[in-house]
Order: C-alpha cells, then sequence, then structure tokens
C-alpha cells in the first residue's frame, strides 16, 4: 500500500493509536470479567461442542478398548429365558453372572475389566460374594470396580502405602458353577463356604480404596471431594462410600466413578485424582491405567500427568477436556453383554464361540449400560442420551494412546482475547469502510470458530470462543461508535470549512451524497467571478493614519460580497487585497454554473449598493464595484509548493474574466460578462452587448455582455436605453460615427447616468476628429 491511502492509516495511528489501545484494554477487561464470573460458560460450552463434532468427530473405531454393553437385548434376553433368569435373575443380576463374564473374558484373552458400576451392597447369599470374588483371584483377570462418594459416608483414617492390600475372602472357594451351569446349577452358589467374609478394620479398607497422588509443584491443591450444604451454607467432604467386603483385595482396585459433569448436565472433561481431606482417590480408568503401566502413583505437575513413565498434558488445575472422537457406538466395538453370557455357555459346554477370536483379545474391557432402563444415561458433547461409560472408555483410550484436550494457560487466553480486541479496534478505526465494518462485525465469531476447531483437530487445545468473540465485538461496537463520533466531527469541519467558500446548502448537499469534491487537478468548464473597488489606491489613502479602519472596512466590504456569491452556490478562491476571485460549478459540479454566477454578480452588486448608503451615511469613501464574469474550460485544482497551496483555477478562461473585471472602467459598466457566460445563461438573464473585443495574444474576436438584471426583471427605462445603445453600436461597426453620436447624444440626454451610452458617445466623437485606419468595429481589450 502506498500513496495517500498509506499515508492517511497512518496518520490514523498517530492521532488514535491510544484510543485504539484504549478500546482494547476495555473490551479486554470487560470479556475476562464476563468469563470469571461464569457469565459466558453457556456460549463457550455450545461453541466448544460444535467445533469438537465438526473437527474431531469421525474417528475410527479404537484398537485398544472394547464395550460389553447392558444393553435393551441383553435385559430381554435374560429376563426371557426362565434358566438364565433362574440363575441370574432379572437387573441388578447376581454376582455369579459377573464371576461367568470374568471366565469368559479371561478365556477370550482379554487384557483388564472396567467395570462402570458400583458393589457396595452385599448380596442377600453371601455366597455369591465370596464365589464371586474366588473367580476373580482363579482368573487373575485384572479388574476394576467402582466406588462413589457422598457427604453421609464416614471418613477413612489415613492409608498405609507401605502394607500390602488385604483380603477379605478366605482363599478357600467354593465350587465352580460352570461344573453344574447351565443344566443343573444350584442357584446362588448354594454350595458355597458357611462361613462368613471376615469384616475388615478401617485401615485396611483405606488401603484398598486409597491411591497415592501427589503434586510436585506448587500449583494449585488437588480436587476435593465435597458437596454443598443449604442447610450449613458451606462446602462439606464427601468420602468414599464403601465396597462389598469380599471384594477387597479380590477386584484390583476401586477408582471414583463420579459423574463429573458440568453445570449444565454434560460431561466435557474429567480430572484424575480427589482427595476428601485425608486420603487421595484415584477415578477408576486412572486406577486401571496405573497398574496396566506400572505407575505406584498419581503425580502432577505444571500442566502434566505422570503415571510411570508416561506423561500427559493437562490444564493446571490438573483438570483435562476429553476427546471423545465420536459418538459411543462410532468409537468402540460394542458387544452385547448377551453375547458374551452366550458364548460362556458355549465354552462351557465345548462348543465353538460365536464372537471373533480377537474380539477382546488385548484389550481394556468396558462393561456398563447402554439402555435407559439402566438409568446411566448422560449427556456429552456429542449425544445427549450418551451412555455414562462413554466417559471412563474415553478416558482409558485417551491414557493408553491418545492425548487429552487442554486450555491455553490464561495469560495466553488474555493475551489472545486483547489482540482480537485490539486487531478489531485498528482494522475498524483505521480504515473505516461500512463493508468492513459489517463483514468483520459479523464474520468475528465464525472465523474464531474455524481457528478453535482448528486448534482442537491439529494440537488438541481448546481456544476460548466466547472470551475473544465478546472482546472483538465489544471492540468492534466501539470502534463503530468512535467511528461514527469522528465522521460527525469530520462533518462538522467539513461543513464550518466549506461554509466558508461555499453556499451552505451546497455543502450540506454534498455531505448527504458523502461526496467530496475532487481536489487533485481536472479540466473542466466553470464560471469565474473577479470584482474589484474602483480606485481602492486613492480609497485606502483615507484611512493611512487609521490602518484598523481600514481593515474593519474591508473586511465588511468582503464579507457583504462574499455572502452574496455563497448564497449562490459559489466557492470563494482568494482575497487578493480589495478583489474578490470565486469560483461556480468547481469543485463540486455544478450544471447551472454560468446562471449560478450571473445570480452571484447581481446579488453582490445589489448588496454592495446598500453597503453604499451606509457607507455615505458614515462619512466613508464610496466602495464602487465593478464585476467580471467568464465561463470556459480551466485547469482546477490545488497548486502551489510543499509549503502552500491552494484550490484554484488556472487558463485563459481566468484571464479573460479577470480582464473583463477591469474593462468595466472603459466601458462605464458594472459587470461585464464573456460570451460562453451569455451562451449558457442568455434564457435567464437580461443583457447588453457591449462590443467586440479582441485580448491580448489572441486574434480571434469575442463578444463581451454587461449583465443587467434576470430574466424579466429589466425596467423599461432601461429596456429602451439598451435598445438605443445596441442602435447605436449597429450604426458605430457600420463606421457611421456620426449617426452614431446623434442617436447617444439624445439618449444621455434622457438617462444621463447610464455609464455606456457615455463611453459609446466619447468615442465615436473621438473617432469623428481622428477617423481610424482600417476600422474593423472590434477593440483591443489590453492588459
Amino acid at each position: 500500500m502506498t500513496g495517500e491511502p498509506w499515508k492517511t492509516l497512518q496518520q490514523r495511528w498517530r492521532n488514535h493509536g491510544a484510543q485504539m489501545l484504549g478500546v482494547a484494554l476495555v473490551a479486554t477487561l470487560v470479556a475476562w470479567a464476563c468469563e470469571r464470573t461464569g457469565w459466558l460458560k453457556g456460549v463457550e460450552h455450545v461453541a466448544y461442542d460444535r467445533a469438537l463434532r465438526a473437527y474431531t468427530g469421525n474417528r475410527e473405531l479404537s484398537s485398544n478398548v472394547v464395550v460389553v454393553a447392558i444393553d435393551q437385548p441383553t435385559l430381554t434376553g435374560i429376563s426371557q429365558d426362565v434358566q438364565l433368569r433362574t440363575n441370574f435373575g432379572n437387573w441388578p443380576y447376581t454376582r455369579t453372572l459377573w464371576a461367568s463374564i470374568v471366565e469368559e473374558l479371561k478365556a477370550a484373552g482379554a487384557r483388564a475389566v472396567l467395570f462402570d458400576a458400583v458393589m457396595d451392597e452385599q448380596a442377600s447369599d453371601e455366597s455369591t460374594d465370596l464365589g464371586f470374588a474366588q473367580v476373580l483371584r482363579e482368573t487373575d483377570l485384572p479388574f476394576y470396580v467402582g466406588m462413589v462418594a457422598n457427604g453421609t459416608a464416614n471418613p477413612l483414617p489415613r492409608a498405609d502405602f507401605q502394607v500390602p492390600v488385604p483380603l477379605a475372602a478366605p482363599e478357600a472357594a467354593p465350587p465352580s458353577p460352570e461344573d453344574t451351569f447351565p443344566e443343573d446349577a444350584p442357584e446362588e452358589f448354594e454350595d458355597g463356604p458357611e462361613t462368613a467374609t471376615p469384616s475388615l478394620p478401617l485401615g485396611a479398607l483405606a488401603r484398598a480404596l486409597a491411591f497415592p497422588a501427589r503434586r510436585t509443584d506448587d500449583g494449585q491443591p488437588l480436587p476435593l471431594l465435597q458437596y454443598w450444604s443449604n442447610k450449613e451454607k458451606r462446602w462439606l467432604p464427601r468420602h468414599p462410600v464403601l465396597p462389598t467386603p469380599a471384594l477387597v483385595g479380590a477386584v484390583d482396585g476401586f477408582g471414583l466413578v463420579d459423574t463429573e459433569a458440568d453445570a449444565d448436565g454434560v460431561m466435557r472433561g474429567t480430572r484424575f485424582v480427589y482427595s476428601d481431606g485425608i486420603n487421595t482417590y484415584a477415578t477408576l480408568p486412572v486406577r486401571l491405567v496405573a497398574d496396566l503401566l506400572g505407575a505406584k502413583e498419581v503425580t502432577l505437575s505444571v500442566r502434566a500427568l505422570h503415571l510411570g513413565e508416561r506423561t500427559w498434558a493437562v490444564n493446571a488445575d490438573g483438570s483435562a477436556a476429553l476427546d471423545f472422537g465420536g459418538p459411543l457406538h462410532e468409537r468402540y466395538p460394542l458387544v452385547s453383554l448377551l453375547a458374551v453370557l452366550n458364548d460362556w455357555i458355549l465354552r462351557s459346554e465345548g462348543k465353538p464361540v460365536r464372537l471373533p477370536a480377537d474380539t477382546f483379545r488385548g484389550k481394556v474391557v468396558v462393561i456398563g449400560g447402554t439402555t435407559p432402563g439402566i438409568n446411566d444415561i448422560k449427556a456429552t458433547p456429542f449425544s445427549s442420551t450418551e451412555p455414562g461409560l462413554a466417559k471412563q472408555a474415553a478416558v482409558v483410550d485417551t491414557l493408553l494412546s491418545g492425548e487429552f484436550i487442554t486450555r491455553l494457560p490464561h495469560g495466553m487466553e488474555l493475551g489472545i482475547t486483547f489482540l482480537v480486541a485490539l486487531l478489531s479496534a485498528v482494522l475498524l478505526m483505521t480504515v473505516r469502510s461500512t463493508p468492513l465494518e459489517v463483514g468483520w462485525t459479523l464474520g468475528l465469531p465464525v472465523g474464531l470458530y474455524v481457528v478453535a476447531g482448528v486448534f482442537l483437530k491439529t494440537s488438541h487445545t481448546h481456544l476460548l470462543t466466547a472470551m475473544p468473540a465478546l472482546a472483538g465485538m465489544g471492540a468492534s461496537v466501539a470502534a463503530l461508535a468512535f467511528n461514527h463520533l469522528v465522521a460527525n466531527r469530520e462533518t462538522e469541519f467539513i461543513r464550518q470549512t466549506f461554509h466558508r467558500f461555499m453556499e451552505p446548502k451546497l455543502v450540506e448537499q454534498m455531505i448527504r451524497s458523502r461526496q467530496l469534491p475532487r481536489l487533485d487537478g481536472e479540466n473542466k468548464e466553470i464560471s469565474a467571478f473577479f470584482s474589484d473597488i474602483r480606485g481602492f489606491s486613492t480609497f485606502s489613502e483615507h484611512f493611512k493614519e487609521d490602518p484598523r479602519q481600514l481593515v474593519r472596512i474591508l473586511n465588511t466590504y468582503l464579507t457583504t460580497v462574499s455572502e452574496a456569491l455563497l448564497r449562490e452556490g459559489g466557492c470563494l478562491d482568494k482575497y487578493i487585497g480589495d478583489a474578490v476571485v470565486c469560483l461556480f460549478g468547481a469543485p463540486m459540479d455544478q450544471a447551472d454554473h454560468a446562471v449560478r454566477a450571473c445570480r452571484g454578480a447581481l446579488a453582490a452588486k445589489a448588496a454592495v449598493e446598500v453597503l453604499r448608503v451606509d457607507f455615505r451615511q458614515k462619512g466613508f469613501p464610496d466602495v464602487y464595484t465593478r464585476i467580471g464574469v467568464n465561463s470556459a474550460v480551466n485547469f482546477v485544482g490545488n497548486f502551489g509548493s510543499d509549503q502552500l497551496f491552494s484550490y484554484t483555477a488556472i487558463g485563459d478562461g481566468m484571464n479573460l474574466a479577470a480582464r473583463l473585471e477591469g474593462a468595466n472602467k472603459a466601458y462605464g459598466s458594472v459587470i461585464m460578462i464573456g460570451p460562453r457566460t451569455y451562451e449558457l445563461a442568455k434564457d435567464h438573464i437580461e443583457v447588453r452587448e457591449l462590443d467586440r473585443v479582441r485580448v491580448a495574444g489572441k486574434t480571434e474576436a469575442v463578444t463581451v455582455y454587461e449583465l443587467l438584471a434576470l430574466k424579466g426583471q429589466l425596467p423599461p427605462e432601461l429596456r429602451r436605453t439598451v435598445e438605443r445603445y445596441h442602435e447605436a453600436l449597429a450604426l458605430y461597426r457600420q463606421a457611421r460615427f456620426a449617426d452614431a453620436v446623434a442617436v447617444l447624444e439624445a439618449e444621455v440626454a434622457r438617462a444621463p447616468e447610464d455609464g455606456p451610452t457615455g463611453k459609446l458617445l466619447e468615442r465615436c466623437r473621438e473617432y469623428l476628429e481622428a477617423p481610424p485606419v482600417d476600422f474593423d468595429g472590434v477593440a483591443n481589450l489590453e492588459k
């Protein structure tokens, strides 16, 4: 960008840089305050969810996780099969079913099992718990069970991680049901041991449920298990609900399965460990993956999660958003629980199983409900009716081979917000283009949405949309208001400036049409006005002792003439002493510039006549004015030097106008106009043809006229004088000077005050006494 546009932009930066920074700063602070108070959470969630679906969905099936779904076919199939219903009951099923599932998953080569449910109630027949525990120990399949925390649970003592996890169930196990099932299996492990599960001390339970976790930096503390008490009006701690005692030591670990939903009920993120103020507890997926990776504790450092040798980027507070990758059914192989149970039956009967051999081999199996009947339906960014296990599957899959979605440091978020606001302010306050103002204001949120989506897809970074968008929109609105204010000031400046040189109505028309005059220079036809005070040197001598009075009188005269010209749409060019130069038809186009110039000349003459009366009454010298008007094509524009320039016109047309003003003296006239002015305005004016003249330096003669009045306003006496003058002028051009003198003398006797008649009479008498040589009826108009 070069030339004047670039200079204009630089000038605006210099003039309004502080305002641009101020607008950006205020917009950023307002947006930050709204974000911190939570007013933008709803908008941010909507934008984030849409970007997540658009830019991170439709990924391939996971190779790490398989979901065993407690779906509607499972509920229906078991309830309608008498033998299955007899052995396992209806939902929630007896522990014997889960023992069978564990056996089948072990046989199918599963790597580990995450059971997305809690087992915190003992079965009515305790032998089923003991039987399930025995199967878990015998199969040695890593099995992890969920636990929840609530405000009614009692706190546990601090766990001692130096001692091993205790065993609650006896080493001896009841006979496996597979020896008799499915044909004649006794109900509920009826051959199980008669002894009850021994109780465990609270310290042993704390060791089983807690998992070591710590922060290695000085950042935020671990999140607390707590809830808000409306009764006490404060946050109170929550503690883990104890699981079925028989499972302690039989399952490989327990982990929290609390929903972790946002305020709108949608699951978007997770934390990895919690504290109840006494012990630390891992979430269920973290507990499982920690064992798979050989990690003995969960470590959080500066924006990082560590499990053994593995590290994942997380937020500063230890949280992270989940990379779901799509709806549950599109991301993970789904196998009905009934299908797994049927394969266990087939395998126990020595028959081939139906599921492919590699369905579970080497994979983590997530077991959970997928039907509304299980009451575990939650909302995610991809669906409002997604099974709750979608979160557990996503966390496990990410911990095994993925990345979490994290936010930028808060300082960077503020910086981006400020940059967006600053860019909006600078762009709109600098360019000041209506299409840009509309396009930028409407396109900014869309652009931020696209950028946020690209960040999600390429770097797993949640780039805030609502806060920068609000700051950008706020800065844009402020910039538009500023531009409006500046435009009003500039309009007022233009109005005040041009009112000094142009007629007010023309200035208002220029402002309404938003079309400024061209000031760079062009050839165009205009009408030029020149006026002067007769004998100004003599006039000024009267005030050589009081120059200030001369200035006051001259200012009064110039103001009077200028106001008359401005009312007709003239543009004041300059003052040269007592002379006034005015342009009609420039810089604004005026198709009737010649008519306007003639009306302006007549108005100036009438105004000066009034002024002359006032001056005579005050004893001031006369200010008799002579005027010249000419229309022609001239070059108009800014002329001058780097130090000083002005808008004016140059050309022969301007020269002729000046000479016509001076020629009034020779013809006894007040307003003399050129031939082109007469041609353009003849239907609107009354004139007297004065003579044909030849301008110095030109060979072609032109006809000049005296402007007398507007059309139809010429007094009868003056009209008769003009007719006699034209009669005498015709005789004069025929060199019949004596006949012309006779006509003129008669008219002078009748109208002695008519200047042109007297001047032509003098010339005819002169030619009678000394006849001219080669007379052609053309007078020479000298400089």
